[in-house]
C-alpha cells in the first residue's frame, strides 16, 4: 500500500474516532474515548499537592498547596474528573505572613454567601509554619485574611500545619491540625479544637488525638480530616516522609471530635504500588451515595520532583463491615462518580 493511501486511511480513522467521541478536539487527559462513562487517574496531571474539594451547587471546587505562582490555586469541575484552573483563591497574604510556603488549604461553607479558608503559611515573627484563616462570599474567593496574626502557631512544637475544618452532625464546628514536630525532631501530634460559629476563632481547650506510633508511620503523621459514616466518626491521616514511596494513608475511629481515637489495625489502607508512589494527604467527598478519596501521589520513581510533581488521584472507598476499604491507587479505567 502506498504512503498516500496509508495517510488517507489514517485520516479517515481519526475522523471516525472523533465523531464517535462527539467532539472535534479529542478526549481530555483523564477521559477515555471508548467510553465517556469511565475515567483513568490521575485526574489532575500537574503539580497539585494536598488537594481538598467541596461542592457548591453543581460545581466542585478543588484547592491545593501553592504552585505556579499562586498562593492557593483553585480548580473547578462538573464531575470530579475534568478539572479547569480557576485562579488564586488567596491572592493576597496577611501582613504577618511571607509568601512561598502556603500549604494544604481547606475550605468550609458556613452559609450560602460565607466560606472560610484555613491554610498553612510562613509566619514572619516566629519563623515557623502556622495556620491562618480567611473568608469570602463565594467559593472562588478572593479570600481575605484580616487577622493580626496566626490562628494557631505552636512555635515551640515546630509550628502548626495542615488545618482541616469539620462540622459535626450536631452543628458544632471543629478544626484539626498537626504540630510540625518533625521540623525540630519532636513528636507530631494531631490536634482538634472547637471553632466559634463564624469559623474565625478557636474556643475551649485543644485536644491531642494521635501521634506517630507505628512502624509504617516513620517519624510523623499529618494531613488529618474527620468524616462520619453511619454514625461512626473516622479520623483519616497521612504518615511518613511526603517525598518517599513510604508515604501512605491510614485511619482511626474516634468517640468524638476531641477523641479518644484508636488506630485501625489494617493500616495503611492506601500505599504505593506500581502505578502511584507515596499516595496520601487526602480529603473525602460523597456523590450519589458513593464515597471518594481525593489525594496526591507521585509517578513511580519521581518522588521529590516537581515535573509533574504530586498529581491528584480519585479513588472510591467502599464500606465493608463498617470499615473503609479503598480501591486504589488505580491506574486502569473505572466508572465515573
Amino acid at each position: 500500500m502506498t504512503g498516500r493511501r496509508l495517510r488517507r486511511r489514517g485520516a479517515a480513522a481519526l475522523a471516525a474516532a472523533l465523531l464517535v467521541a462527539g467532539c472535534d478536539s479529542g478526549p481530555t487527559p483523564s477521559s477515555t474515548p471508548e467510553d465517556a462513562r469511565v475515567f483513568t487517574n490521575p485526574v489532575v496531571r500537574s503539580d497539585a499537592p494536598d488537594p481538598q474539594a467541596i461542592r457548591v451547587g453543581e460545581t466542585w471546587y478543588l484547592f491545593h498547596t501553592n504552585a505556579g505562582g499562586r498562593n492557593v490555586p483553585v480548580l473547578t469541575s462538573p464531575d470530579l474528573v475534568e478539572w479547569t484552573p480557576a485562579g488564586d483563591a488567596l491572592p493576597e497574604l496577611p501582613d504577618w505572613a511571607d509568601a512561598g510556603k502556603t500549604w494544604a488549604p481547606e475550605v468550609i461553607q458556613l452559609a450560602p454567601d460565607r466560606f472560610v479558608l484555613y491554610y498553612t503559611v510562613a509566619d514572619r515573627a516566629s519563623g515557623r509554619q502556622c495556620l491562618g484563616r480567611a473568608k469570602a462570599s463565594t467559593p472562588l474567593g478572593p479570600y481575605v485574611d484580616d487577622s493580626a496574626g496566626p490562628l494557631v502557631c505552636q512555635a515551640d512544637l515546630g509550628g502548626s500545619i495542615d488545618a482541616s475544618p469539620f462540622r459535626d452532625t450536631d452543628g458544632s464546628l471543629w478544626l484539626l491540625w498537626k504540630n510540625d514536630g518533625n521540623a525540630i525532631g519532636v513528636d507530631t501530634w494531631l490536634w482538634s479544637q472547637r471553632l466559634s460559629p463564624d469559623g474565625l476563632r478557636l474556643t475551649g481547650p485543644a485536644a491531642k488525638l494521635l501521634k506517630q506510633t507505628e512502624p509504617w508511620e516513620g517519624t510523623l503523621i499529618e494531613g488529618p480530616f474527620l468524616h462520619r459514616h453511619d454514625g461512626k466518626l473516622f479520623l483519616f491521616f497521612a504518615a511518613n516522609a511526603y517525598d518517599r514511596d513510604t508515604y501512605a494513608e491510614g485511619y482511626a475511629v474516634c468517640e468524638g471530635p476531641a477523641g479518644p481515637c484508636v488506630k485501625a489495625p489494617e493500616n495503611p489502607i492506601l500505599k504505593s504500588n506500581d502505578v502511584a508512589s507515596g499516595p496520601g494527604h487526602a480529603s473525602m467527598v460523597e456523590k450519589d451515595g458513593r464515597t471518594w478519596l481525593i489525594y496526591h501521589a507521585w509517578p513511580p520513581g519521581q518522588e521529590g520532583t516537581t515535573d509533574p510533581g504530586r498529581q491528584v488521584w480519585l479513588d472510591e472507598i467502599v464500606w465493608t463491615d463498617g470499615k473503609p476499604v479503598l480501591k486504589g491507587p488505580t491506574g486502569s479505567a473505572q466508572p465515573r462518580p
